[in-house]
């Protein structure tokens, strides 16, 4: 396992991993701008729109001389691009080869392929693997039904994970102390139907940690009904598979019926992942 050194450690010492050499102050004014550029990617990955630089001053509280020379960089490397009038600003191709780059690298992806492609043709609904990211679910691979065009979740999708099946059958797998480090102050709701009381929602995981496997009706998108199943190739599990199912489709009997299909299937997967020695 890899040491991590936080950037803390970095400044206390004065060193400098990427140029070798330089002050404390410069190592300060590195660290601050790169997490500044972070900040500003985050930002533009979570809207679907240009975005403007007052938006960006007012979405990162950055100072606006700091944000030109920031997007102007970004801008020269590819990681965002401008409108016509250049006041208007997006992501760009380099944000999307760096995500394919990742599920180029994940060993564990061809596997969940693989099963989704089986999944969906044993079930007729689309299929998802998604992976637990801090208090979201990150989607790494989908495959969409033939039959429903308007269930598409899209590669790179983030969602709070208490909102979704998918987040759920992995929460399911951490213990309440790691479940109030992880989760939010308040949990955001995405429909009407999103649980947002903390006590509901731990009852909700402990019925999922009995039975193997998470359901929801309309908690992440209006007129949808999911059912997930943790993959447990790791300890606690960070992948999950499920299936998304139009409400007017599927009754919760036939659901629930699905959500053992996906228990057995992510059983499965995770001992081929184990067996190919991925982890």
């Amino acid at each position: 396992m890899q040491r991590r050194i936080g950037s803390e450690h970095l400044l206390e010492s004065g060193s400098d991993p990427v140029a070798g050499t330089g002050s404390a102050a410069e190592s300060a004014t590195g660290v601050k701008s790169a997490r500044r550029a972070i900040t500003l990617l985050e930002v533009f990955a979570a809207q679907q729109s240009w975005l403007s630089l007052a938006q960006l001053h007012t979405a990162t509280g950055f100072p606006r001389s700091s944000l030109h020379g920031l997007l102007r960089t970004l801008r020269d490397a590819g990681w965002i691009e401008t409108d016509e009038t250049g006041t208007r600003f997006r992501l760009g191709v380099r944000a999307l080869m760096c995500g394919t780059a990742y599920l180029d690298r994940d060993p564990a992806v061809p596997f969940a392929t693989e099963t989704l492609e089986r999944l969906r043709e044993q079930t007729g609904f689309t299929t998802h693997y998604a992976r637990l990211a801090g208090a979201e679910v990150v989607y790494l691979e989908t495959r969409e039904s033939r039959s429903s065009g308007h269930l598409i979740s899209r590669v790179g999708r983030a969602l709070p994970a208490h909102a979704t099946a998918l987040g759920k059958a992995l929460l399911a797998e951490l213990a309440d102390a790691e479940l109030g480090e992880l989760l939010p102050a308040q949990l955001r709701p995405l429909t009407v139907h999103t649980i947002t009381d903390r006590d509901a929602l731990h009852a909700e995981l402990g019925v999922v940690r009995e039975r193997g496997y998470a359901t929801e009706r309309q908690e992440g998108t209006a007129g949808v009904a999911c059912a997930a199943a943790a993959v447990p190739y790791r300890i606690p599990a960070t992948d999950a598979l499920s299936c998304s199912m139009p409400m007017d489709q599927v009754t919760e009997g036939e659901q629930r019926r699905i959500g053992e299909v996906l228990r057995e299937a992510a059983a499965e997967l995770a001992m081929r992942l184990r067996r190919a020695g991925i982890r």
